[in-house]
């Protein structure tokens, strides 16, 4: 028993000694298991065009990275004619319109992921979605909504944009917008 611990602890050792010693070069090569993983490509066959997301209005940014994960901040439906689509679900805004603004935020965020990244093929996978939506204390089609977020991440990543989500209500949001989301993403070093 002594000895297989010591053999583990041998090859954990070594394992991590490896992984300290890649060159710069090494760490930097990473190659994408698909071939045809090419997230910039699906939005240009869908036609969506990334938006500049300018200088945040508060004391915050578009994204944090830690490691090898990026926290994007909670963006709204903003549309490219710089309008937020505004209402609540189960008041002024149907199910169809909820999924839609979903949607625009998804865009918002590929936007930030553009930017900070320079290249959407150095996104690993979507770990994790957080989606709010403005809604009605009756209103029960959360989910609904969020899928206009979820789908995108979906078309646009393949099975990489498969993540863990929330889809909760809010009695309002900024602005009045209809829906915020943030993400977390891993990236390729």
């Amino acid at each position: 028993m002594k000895y297989a611990i010591y053999v583990l602890f041998a090859f954990i050792f070594t394992s991590c000694a490896d992984v300290n010693t890649r060159t710069e070069n090494e760490k930097s090569s990473i190659v994408i298991a698909n071939e045809d993983y090419n997230p910039e490509a699906i939005l240009d066959s869908l036609d969506i065009k990334l938006r500049d997301q300018g200088t945040p209005v508060a004391n915050y940014v578009h994204a944090a990275r830690t490691g090898n994960l990026l926290f994007l901040a909670g963006k709204g439906p903003k549309q490219a004619n710089g309008e937020n689509i505004v209402g609540k679900l189960g008041d002024s805004l149907t199910v169809e319109q909820g999924y839609q603004a979903a949607r625009e935020v998804g865009i918002n965020q590929l936007s930030v992921l553009k930017a900070e990244l320079g290249n959407l093929n150095k996104v690993k996978r979507i770990v994790s979605v957080h989606g709010m939506v403005n809604a009605s204390p009756d209103f029960k089609d959360h989910s609904k909504v969020i899928n206009g977020y979820s789908d995108l991440m979906v078309e646009v990543f393949g099975d990489n944009g498969k993540h863990a989500r929330a889809a909760v209500g809010m009695g309002s949001l900024p602005g009045n917008m209809a829906v915020e989301v943030e993400m977390v993403v891993e990236v390729y070093e």
